[in-house]
This record gives structure tokens, sequence and C-alpha cells, in this order.
């Protein structure tokens, strides 16, 4: 079965000032509309999710935060989709620039001179991580409400994949582009995945979409990234030039890597060269010759019209549908099952995990919408209030509560049967922030 996706990078909520403010809200409005109209016109009538790649905000801060979620509620309404299927990996502009102290400059600063090695030695140990993560401070949480976690390798793991016939489907991964990303205005060709990120793991009848803000020549690594992509993945979708191309990579026969460069959203200021672009992208399942199919329809904003139109050129003459080879594909019996849930694993929880394929299934059905509700549209204090209403915090509990370690303590919840209890929780916070007068 087909999935259809609407795609978006570069969104960059919050950096309106004055009459702009109005202009891009109204784009926003008419990507609502009109990616309604669009994925109402497919086969499917409906989308298995959202793809962003990066820039969802324009400077890491709530507020901007809590306007993209608001947004992504509405297009998922709209396209007909879960509000929990949704794809985020960060941008440049999630970073909070304010949060980069002395200890978060020398520790970027370790990485820049002394490479991967530094840069594993900082994410293996707790206290340094978490220093290294308060540049995303509001994006962590943000992302976290999406299973698109930040985690101790770096990338973002968590969304299971998507099934496009018996023993044929998708995973999506998530690079994170920025994790060295500073107050540097000279970025390009210094930034690093690595080896943690950059290894992509394949399996038989599973082929991977790669999801990441930078373009590969702004990393310090990107020969070793491009090689790994080359060979192990399928689609590579990227954003921050805001210069949209589609190009098909022919690796060697039977082996196909696409190569997606996003147009913006919504760039800082639209010109001929830079307009409001988005996509819709649809991936199938070739059944005669076991290849992937994706059809890409850019969309992009036609100022005499003040409306998107379909945007061909931006395909160069090729297309909209590609067939790629899939070496995965070829590998795996079509008869084969696919497991359309995974558990969702987190090192710093030593939870029992669901009995049954069947319970997991319940668990994971049940927990997304808490998840998101829990960690992108509660205060910290209030998941503070909400979890010692719970008691699911130590008796003897005394240290400052980590991101992972609140992620380890709520994934607990999940797997003992406590999400009826997460939720009323956090429904009598709601009840009582709207008895005071006002909600976070």
């Amino acid at each position: 079965m087909a999935a259809v996706f609407v795609h978006v990078s570069d969104i960059h909520f919050g950096q309106e000032r004055g009459g702009v403010k109005f202009v891009h809200d109204d784009v926003k409005k008419q990507v609502l509309a009109d990616a309604a109209r669009e994925v109402a016109g497919t086969t499917e009538q409906k989308a298995a999710g959202i793809l962003v790649t990066g820039d969802i905000a324009y400077s890491g801060q709530h507020a901007e935060y809590k306007e993209a979620g608001a947004w992504l509620d509405k297009l998922a309404e709209v396209i007909c989709c879960k509000n929990t299927d949704v794809h985020v990996v960060p941008g440049n502009h999630d970073i909070d620039r304010e949060q980069i102290s002395q200890s978060v400059g020398f520790l970027l600063s370790r990485v820049l001179d002394e490479g991967e090695g530094a840069l594993d030695e900082i994410l293996d140990n707790d206290i340094d991580r978490e220093i290294f993560y308060k540049r995303f401070k509001e994006y962590r949480p943000f992302a976290e409400g999406y299973n698109c976690s930040l985690d101790k390798d770096g990338n973002l793991k968590g969304k299971p994949p998507i099934e496009l016939a018996p023993g044929r489907s998708l995973r999506f991964v998530g690079f994170n582009s920025a994790l060295i990303c500073s107050k540097r205005k000279d970025e390009e060709g210094k930034l690093l995945l690595g080896a943690r990120q950059r290894v992509l793991q394949v399996e038989d009848g599973e082929e991977l979409v790669v999801l990441a803000h930078h373009p590969l020549h702004w990393l310090q690594d990107s020969e070793q990234a491009k090689r790994y992509l080359r060979n192990r993945a399928r689609v590579f979708i990227s954003g921050h030039e805001h210069k949209p191309r589609v190009h098909v990579d022919p690796v060697k026969a039977g082996c196909d890597l696409m190569m997606i460069a996003s147009g913006a959203m919504v760039p800082p200021t639209a010109t001929e060269e830079y307009k409001y672009t988005y996509n819709i992208i649809t991936f199938d399942w070739d059944a005669d010759s076991d290849d992937l199919l994706v059809t890409v329809k850019p969309r992009e904003w036609r100022d005499e019209d003040k409306a998107f139109r379909d945007a061909p050129e931006q395909l160069d003459g090729n297309g909209p549908t590609f067939k790629l080879a899939c070496p995965n594909y070829y590998t795996a019996k079509p008869t084969c099952p696919v497991p359309t849930h995974q558990a969702r694993g987190d090192e710093t929880s030593d939870a029992p995990g669901p009995e049954s394929a069947e319970e997991e299934s319940v668990i994971n059905d049940d927990y997304a919408p808490l998840l998101l509700r829990y960690f992108r549209d509660l205060l910290p204090a209030q998941r503070i209030i909400v979890l010692v209403k719970l008691k699911a915090l130590p008796d003897d509990w005394s240290e400052p509560l980590s991101h992972a370690m609140e992620r380890g303590i709520v994934d607990r919840l999940a797997a003992t049967g406590r999400l009826n209890d997460l939720g009323r929780a956090m429904d009598d916070l709601a009840n009582d922030n709207n008895g005071n007068g006002g909600a976070a």
C-alpha cells in the first residue's frame, strides 16, 4: 500500500517581525489548504505522516515550538493522519544560542579541535551529554513528544517502519546534522555526524529513508557518510540551503540512492530564487520489479496568484515518479511478515518490555498521543508535578532529573500498564490550571 507524506522544511517559526508576520501566517494557512486538497486527490486520500527536515523554529525558543506544534496538529488533521505521525530532525535554527555557556562552548571547541574522539567521550558521559544538549533545551522535549529522541548516539530513533507490502517496508532514520552547531557562521564543511550516526544498519526487506537538515557537503565526515548512504540508504532528504532539487544517484547495478534537497516552506524573505515551497512525497512498491517507487510533487508559491502551484521544474525534467533499485528488497522474500510496530529501546530504562507483539501494538497506539502531550505540551515544572502525583519518582530522588532519566520513567509507566494513570494525571493538571485561570 502506498504511503503519502507531506514534507516541509525550514519553517522558521518565530522569525517574523512587523507586517511580515501577516504574510507568513497566510502562507502557512495556504499550505494547510493546499496540502489537504493535494492529499485528498491521491489514490490513498489520506497521508501516512509528515516529514520535517529541520529549522522548525527560528531561535530554539519555547513559544516557537508551541506555535509549531499547533500548526503541525492542524496539518495532520487536514491530511487525515495522526498528529503523532510526524518525523522531525533539528536544524541550526533549532538550537538556542543563548544556552551556549562557557562550559558548552568548551565542549564544542573540543569536538572542533579533536574530532570524533572528543564527540564520543562527550556522548558517553551522562553529565557532559546533558551539558552538550543544552543548546536543544526547547527542541528536545518537542521532538521527544514525536518519539524522535536525541539519544546517546547523537541521532534520532523510535519510529516503527512503514509497511508498503508484506515483507516490504520503509524505515525513517534521522540524522542530527546540527549536533555541533554553535554561534559560528562559517560552519560549512565543519559539522560532524560521527560514526554513531552515519553507520546505518539495514535489514532484508527494509529500505531506509534518511532525514537530515544539512546537505552532506556541510559535514567534515561527508565522504564517510556518503559511502554509508550510497550503499545502505535508498532516499536522503535534506534542507537548509533553500534550493530544491531531486537527483537519483545510480550507485551500482541493483542499487540507487535518491537525493531530495528541500526548498524552504517559509524562507526569511521570499524572492524569485527563494520561494515558499513544500513537497508531497509518495512511496510505493513495484511488485513487478521489486523496486521502490517514489513520486515527488513539489508545490511552489506563485506570487502573482498568491497560491501554491505545481513546480515540475524542480525535478530537472525527470520524474515525477522515480523507480529505485532496492538491494534490501531483492534479498528478502516478499511474503515475509513485516512488523508494523517496534519496541522503543531506551538505554536509561530497565523496565520490562511488552510480553507479546499484540501487547506491544496496544502500548504503542495508546502511548504515542500521551507521549506527545506529556513532552511537547507540558512545561518542565508541570511534568514534575505529574510524575510526583503518580509517585513515579524514586523515594530517595534528590538529583537533577535529566531528560534521558525522565523519558525512562515515562517509558516505565507505559510498560507497567499505567498509561491511563498518566492520562488522568495530565487531565487533572489541565483542570487545575483552568480552574486557576489559565494553562501553560
